[in-house]
């Protein structure tokens, strides 16, 4: 109960950045960023909570699938063309996972294949449009923490058990709102 009360309260006080501040050039830029944007963050984490609630083989082929997709979302984004409504959609994919974890919903993995597609396109865009220096660079590093975050979660998953996903679930849903509201 304790690391779930402290999951919980981590993604409470963190700070919204929907406006994606913070990008610095190159390889440092793309490492260092994940880390600063409560959205991004939760974000990468959640997939990684999602992945392991869903077990089997979605606990390597979610993640994989998001830092993929990030990576296609970005390349169009580098040469201004992007959906629209990005941050909306990055708004959703701290709601939308937070939810179905909360609920410990079970979903078809082409569903959750789509979701996490959708998720991943925006925020590949979001970042690709807002990249300043070397474009592969930044976004090498913004795919390997990424995959760090996700990793992360994994571990998180096996701590926190079955109640403490959820919980953690509920919380980023809730901060999604706030971040909305915010």
């Amino acid at each position: 109960m304790k690391r779930a009360a402290l999951t919980l309260l981590l993604l409470l006080v963190a700070t919204p950045a929907l406006a994606h501040p913070g990008h610095e050039a190159g390889l440092l830029g793309g490492l260092v960023h994940p880390m600063l944007g409560a959205d991004h963050l939760i974000a990468a984490l959640l997939v990684g909570l999602w992945a392991s609630q869903l077990g089997g083989r979605a606990r390597f082929a979610v993640p994989l699938l998001f830092v993929g997709t990030v990576a296609l979302g970005a390349v169009p984004a580098l040469a201004g063309f992007a959906p629209p409504a990005i941050e909306t959609g990055i708004l959703l994919s701290m709601l939308v996972p937070g939810l179905l974890l909360a609920s410990a919903m079970r979903m078809p993995i082409e569903a959750v294949a789509v979701l996490v597609a959708c998720f991943a396109w925006l925020h590949g865009a979001a970042h690709g449009l807002e990249r300043t220096g070397d474009a592969g660079a930044y976004l090498a590093g913004l795919l390997l923490t990424t995959a760090a975050l996700h990793a992360t979660g994994l571990g998180l998953a096996t701590l926190l058990r079955a109640r403490g996903v959820r919980l953690a679930g509920a919380a980023s849903a809730l901060a999604s709102m706030l971040f909305a509201f915010a």
